[in-house]
């Protein structure tokens, strides 16, 4: 099964996995990023901020720099072993976000490539669905084969959503696009230049994922300020004595 894995994520620079989460695991993440959430906006609210700044477009980064559920997730050994063959042994986790959708926030991402918000290393994201993901309530689309260069980005981003690095619309033939409807604790692993998309959420029920994202713990990168809760989670980081055998 993990050859099978590996190869498919090589041709098409994304691998399918079913059942990473049980359904008590995906409901119990849910519920914690929604209590984080509250907890944010309601620190805001005491302090006199805006609590539109809090999640407002859907998306929340760092829940495990602040959860000890969310910690305990990213170390999850079907995630790990799954990376091991198409990442490295050596497996670091950087940072996580959850993105919900739901009938006052039903957006649609466009069409981009990770890699161009933090170049450095090739990098592995897990969109986990915490919800039954289909087309009418936002699933994620992808690209097959889209890995292998990275492609320049120069959509307009001025809808509000935060997603400064884009393809313009019609810049990708969406009939080769394979649309990755998903159950809840299903994920999808893809490459941080695999194209990728999704449809937004036309049900008015919300639809919760959950993303961590890893890279090779042997490989240096710059450092990145929002990678506050960074850890080796298999094998092992490379040492000041490792480079020196190196040279």
């Amino acid at each position: 099964m993990l050859t099978q894995i590996r190869n498919t994520f090589t041709e098409n620079g994304f691998v399918i996995v079913s059942e990473i989460l049980t359904h008590q695991e995906s409901q119990l993440l849910k519920a914690e990023g929604q209590a984080l959430i509250d907890t944010a906006k309601h620190k805001a609210l005491e302090a006199g901020q805006d609590v539109r700044d809090i999640a407002g477009h859907g998306v929340y980064v760092g829940l495990s720099a602040q959860s000890q559920i969310f910690r305990n997730a990213v170390k999850n050994e079907k995630i790990l072993d799954v990376l091991q063959v198409i990442l490295s042994p050596n497996i670091e986790f950087l940072s996580d976000k959850a993105v919900f959708k739901s009938h006052q926030i039903n957006f649609e991402s466009p069409w981009h490539q990770d890699w161009h918000y933090w170049h450095g290393s090739h990098k592995i994201s897990v969109w986990i669905a915490l919800d039954d993901t289909t087309v009418e309530n936002g699933c994620l689309k992808l690209f097959p084969g889209s890995h292998k260069s990275a492609i320049i980005h120069n959509g307009e981003a001025n809808d509000g959503y935060g997603f400064g690095h884009r393809l313009q619309p019609d810049t990708v033939d969406e009939s080769k696009a394979i649309t990755a409807e998903i159950s809840a604790g299903s994920g999808v692993f893809f490459h941080d230049l695999t194209l990728h998309a999704s449809h937004p959420n036309r049900t008015g029920v919300d639809r919760w994922v959950w993303i961590p994202t890893y890279r090779d713990a042997q490989i240096e990168d710059p450092p990145y300020s929002w990678a506050t809760a960074a850890t080796v989670v298999r094998g092992k980081k490379k040492t000041n004595a490792d480079k020196t055998l190196c040279r």
